[in-house]
């Protein structure tokens, strides 16, 4: 019987997505250039299911149906024109090759021109919800030619996540690299939300000097309204969890050093490319490169003195308010996102839709959350909407928190507990609120020093003073 797909790459996330469409009804041919990896899959997991483990390329594209649709589940980079090279010549015209990991966009822009030569398709997809997601359901994100997606998406739309209402996650975001461009912001996003979660963590851990299992209660309370998400959820887990060895919360043994896979790096790199602001997200991923300098702060501790980290009013004014913050700095932080979507789409001609961008989020990948559906309904309302803050629901509810969310990066300023992320948030509100900014003083500066000329409020032309 002919297999529905080829999956190469046998790895945690290509052996799970392989068992998620196998369980949904389709057949399986699985290659790995490590023969030992394949054997053991299709010997342990596999073992009963209609997966086929093939020996060699030419033996995979065998036992394809025609056209052929490969899934890559390889790592990002070389490794993915290493596996196209060594598909390529066992191929035939109309073909489809995937390329299912996280990928710069313009690398997928590259290939899918260069396969396209050739009569093959290329689909660049982002795939999101971790190793759990890739077997139950993740968040799908693909682009490339539109006809690949219609022979692919039958098996997308079976293994997908599927949101309260039933709609699987998955959608076709655009052509050429649209689909990994899509899942880039999305990872920028997610960088931005644990950031303003671990802020919130901070100050009222470090604010209220109050325990991890206390702090767990909060964020599992927090879950159940208007901040109901998996990072809220698994935050709660991760303060309850204690130590076996020590007794001790596992969260206060932790080093306090994130790393990154660089996604979030992309995102705010890009941004400055096509002139975006996204203050929030580049905050964060500054955070995770100045947590990095571990040995440099643990000596610098002990010379920059600043204000006892310590908030001395009332514990649930500083928790309410936290609470406010938190989902105020999240709408802003999405605000941009979804801003810097709008920009790339017009810049690349991927013609994203918002609304559908925020539907597939709502389930299976690692922003899912509640305020998605917010989002979608706001982008049904106007599909032209130019920033989510502009949306009636959206301002109403980031006005009726704004108090909140003053005080809160007060308190932590008064008290040195540093939020980048929760006063980048703010800071983005107040200048995109500004009817006049001072760069009517910056642009005089740059006349002064560099005769780069300037505009005026009261008529038309270009201007230059000789200072």
């Amino acid at each position: 019987m002919p297999c529905d797909i080829g999956v190469v790459g046998l790895g945690v996330m290509g052996a799970n997505l392989a068992l998620n469409m196998e369980r949904n009804g389709f057949h399986i041919a699985g290659y790995d250039l490590e023969a030992a990896k394949g054997q053991a899959f299709v010997a342990g997991p596999a073992a009963g299911r209609h997966v086929e483990l093939a020996p060699s390329p030419d033996a995979l594209m065998a036992m394809l149906k025609r056209p052929r649709r490969v899934l890559m589940m390889v790592p990002a980079g070389a490794a993915v024109d290493s596996a196209i090279a060594h598909l390529k010549p066992h191929l035939q015209p109309g073909d489809i090759l995937i390329d299912g990991g996280n990928s710069w966009f313009l690398d997928t822009e590259r290939r899918s021109k260069e396969l396209a030569g050739g009569g093959f398709h290329f689909i660049g997809t982002g795939v999101s919800g971790g190793e759990q997601g890739a077997l139950w359901g993740p968040a799908i994100m693909p682009g490339g030619q539109r006809e690949a997606w219609d022979a692919l998406a039958p098996i997308l739309r079976a293994i997908a996540a599927k949101a309260d209402d039933g709609e699987p996650c998955v959608e076709y975001m655009g052509p050429g690299g649209a689909g990994h461009y899509v899942k880039m912001v999305h990872n920028g996003i997610e960088y931005g939300d644990m950031q303003l979660i671990a802020e919130a963590y901070d100050l009222l851990s470090r604010g209220l000097r109050l325990p991890a299992k206390e702090l767990s209660a909060i964020f599992e309370e927090w879950n159940t309204g208007d901040l109901r998400s998996y990072l809220i959820e698994i935050t709660a887990e991760v303060l309850a969890r204690t130590d076996p060895e020590t007794g001790r919360p596992l969260v206060d043994l932790i080093l306090d050093e994130a790393q990154q896979k660089g996604t979030g790096k992309w995102t705010s790199q890009h941004a400055f490319d096509i002139g975006a602001p996204i203050p929030t997200i580049n905050a964060a991923v500054e955070s995770r490169i100045l947590s990095a300098l571990k040995t440099e702060r643990v000596h610098a501790s002990r010379i920059l003195h600043g204000p006892a980290p310590q908030y001395h009013g009332k514990k649930e004014r500083l928790v309410d308010a936290v609470r406010a913050a938190l989902y105020a700095s999240k709408v802003t932080s999405y605000a941009q996102g979804f801003g810097l979507l709008k920009l790339a789409s017009a810049e690349y001609k991927y013609d994203l839709r918002a609304g559908d961008i925020a539907r597939i989020w709502r389930a299976g990948c690692i922003i899912r959350a509640s305020l998605l559906g917010d989002i979608m309904a706001a982008y049904q309302r106007d599909a032209a909407l130019p920033n989510l803050l502009l949306d009636d629901a959206f301002r109403q509810a980031v006005e009726s928190r704004q108090g909140s969310w003053r005080f809160v990066v007060q308190v932590a300023v008064e008290t040195g507990i540093p939020v980048p992320a929760m006063s980048a948030s703010l800071a983005y509100f107040d200048a995109y609120r500004s009817e006049r900014l001072p760069a009517n003083l910056t642009q005089g500066q740059r006349d002064y020093f560099g005769a780069h000329t300037y505009r005026r409020v009261d008529k038309p032309g270009v201007f230059h003073t000789e200072w």
